[in-house]
């Protein structure tokens, strides 16, 4: 499955301009192949938004996210995008996979919140393993500092996680998560990991981009530079198999040893 990463920081506090940037960019990836979008980290929003954060958090099922399953339709691919949900008075910082058709696969509220910035404006979502099928793969769903854990990204890889995609807003002076451990999560999981960041200065954030999509051999299959751009590569089930065969991590572990770790 052809993979889009959607490197950019649209417009923060403007949610119509960035849904017309997502159009435009659903519309270029499908030309090019593409099965699957993913925009960063509060990508409708933008991050470094303050008080507006509760202001414009919708529901998963609201106004934006229908927006976003008709781009979806439209143009005939998957779109995993972030987004700052609303669920009575929590407001969680989410993700949401919907399909080629429209329909909402998968919401995952951000488990790991990242500096006071974030646990000022935003809730801890409980459910650290979330999924759904999409074009033979599963894919799982995390955000930005969720994958710095390792134990976060083992459990989707004991769940059978194939493609991890990864809405992320990360900072100077933080680059190599995106450069090495990326790939290593993703070579020690075998797994896809698709890490998709925002770029340039926000606010008090400097956001590196670097943006990658990582394979199970620790290659990375494209890399952003540091500007706005659309970068795309393969997700390969047939290496990935052949990937699992040769280094049988999961099945060469023992949870035993291991504590209370598992």
């Amino acid at each position: 499955m052809r993979t889009a990463l959607l490197q950019s920081s649209g417009r923060p506090g403007s949610v119509v301009a960035n849904l017309t940037m997502l159009d435009e960019a659903a519309e270029r990836a499908a030309a090019a192949g593409a099965g699957l979008v993913v925009a960063p980290e509060m990508f409708l929003t933008g991050y470094a938004i303050g008080d507006d954060t509760e202001r414009l958090a919708e529901a998963a099922d609201g106004d934006s996210a229908d927006a976003v399953a008709e781009i979806a339709v439209r143009h005939g691919v998957a779109i995993a995008y972030g987004y700052p949900e609303r669920d009575g008075e929590a407001v969680y910082n989410s993700a949401q996979l919907v399909s080629a058709d429209g329909v909402r696969l998968a919401d995952y509220r951000k488990t790991h919140l990242f500096g006071c910035f974030e646990r000022d404006h935003f809730t801890a979502g409980e459910r650290s393993v979330v999924q759904a099928d999409l074009g033979g793969l599963r894919v799982g769903i995390m955000i930005c500092y969720d994958v710095e854990f390792p134990e976060n990204v083992r459990a989707h890889a004991l769940a059978g996680t194939d493609l991890l995609v990864v809405p992320t807003a990360q900072t100077h002076p933080f680059q190599f998560v995106a450069e090495s451990m990326i790939p290593v999560r993703a070579f020690e999981n075998q797994m896809y990991v698709a890490y998709v960041n925002r770029v340039g200065r926000e606010g008090e954030f400097e956001f590196v981009g670097l943006s990658t999509l990582a394979g199970p051999d620790g290659v990375a299959r494209t890399r952003a530079g540091r500007d706005e751009e659309l970068v795309l590569a393969d997700v390969d089930p047939v290496l990935l198999a052949a990937s699992r065969e040769a280094n049988p991590y999961l099945e060469d572990r023992r949870p035993g040893l291991y504590g209370a770790l598992v």
